[in-house]
């Protein structure tokens, strides 16, 4: 519903990360996907979570009758390093395990290298020809007239290549960090304030203020703050707690966009 609130088109989904199998972060997942079979969807789609997801996923398909007209695979995430997931020649998306009641995983998407890019002026004056471009494009050194040339001579340096962490439910643990740092964007949960860490603790969830000081420590650029007890009628007491030691906090909110320059 919230996919179709804000116009981002379902069948777009190619990719699922689930990061535990705690039931809102979950149990979504068999409405969605019969959502997309009953849309006509016949593009195959790959889910990434705990091994049991496939067997639950299955069960409640067989007991329901309900059979997918695309394919459905299932990847069984890591929960014991850091673990490549996915790669394509545009991105990776990696896992990390967290500190849960039950495993979990967080998630780094992180952009590969984008192309050099030409300098059209200095290109022009030198004489360099159309089917020289990919070359340079790709960092590599062009011949000229029998003469070897340096790309770095004709380019410039590839646009910033961006990189987001998720940090699902998870207690403070520092041995994240060296997964997230230098992040452009982090998400990591806020469930409560620092007047409640003892429950915090006990559930193995963070505080506002733990968030913070994960971000603080990993360097990263602008923190998002989210998974919010109900208890808090407003968030404003979570957000300030976080400003104290990171400025650059928001909260999560429906339908906000971030964009990244």
């Amino acid at each position: 519903m919230q996919l179709r609130k804000y116009g981002v088109h379902i069948q777009r989904i190619s990719h699922i990360l689930i990061s535990h199998l705690h039931g809102d972060h979950f149990f979504g997942l068999p409405g969605l996907l019969s959502t997309m079979n009953l849309l006509g969807r016949d593009k195959g789609i790959t889910i990434y979570g705990p091994t049991q997801l496939q067997e639950i996923i299955e069960k409640i398909f067989t007991v329901s009758g309900n059979k997918m007209a695309f394919n459905v695979a299932f990847k069984a995430l890591s929960f014991d390093t850091k673990t490549c997931i996915f790669e394509d020649e545009k991105i990776e998306i990696w896992s990390f395990p967290l500190t849960h009641r039950i495993p979990t995983c967080g998630f780094q998407i992180k952009e590969k290298q984008k192309p050099f890019r030409i300098d059209a002026k200095k290109c022009k004056s030198a004489g360099v020809e159309l089917h020289h471009y990919p070359y340079l494009l790709a960092g590599k050194n062009i011949e000229i007239n029998g003469i070897e040339c340096d790309y770095r001579r004709f380019t410039l340096e590839p646009k910033h290549s961006f990189t987001y962490g998720y940090c699902s439910d998870t207690a403070y643990e520092e041995k994240i960090i060296p997964w997230i740092e230098n992040s452009d964007l982090l998400y990591h949960e806020a469930t409560f304030s620092s007047k409640h860490k003892d429950r915090a603790k006990k559930t193995f969830h963070s505080t506002a203020e733990q968030a913070a000081t994960i971000a603080q420590k990993a360097k990263v650029k602008e923190l998002i703050l989210g998974h919010f007890s109900s208890r808090y009628a407003e968030v404003n007491e979570l957000l300030n707690e976080a400003r104290q030691i990171f400025p650059l906090s928001n909260c999560a909110e429906d339908g906000q966009i971030y964009r990244l320059d």
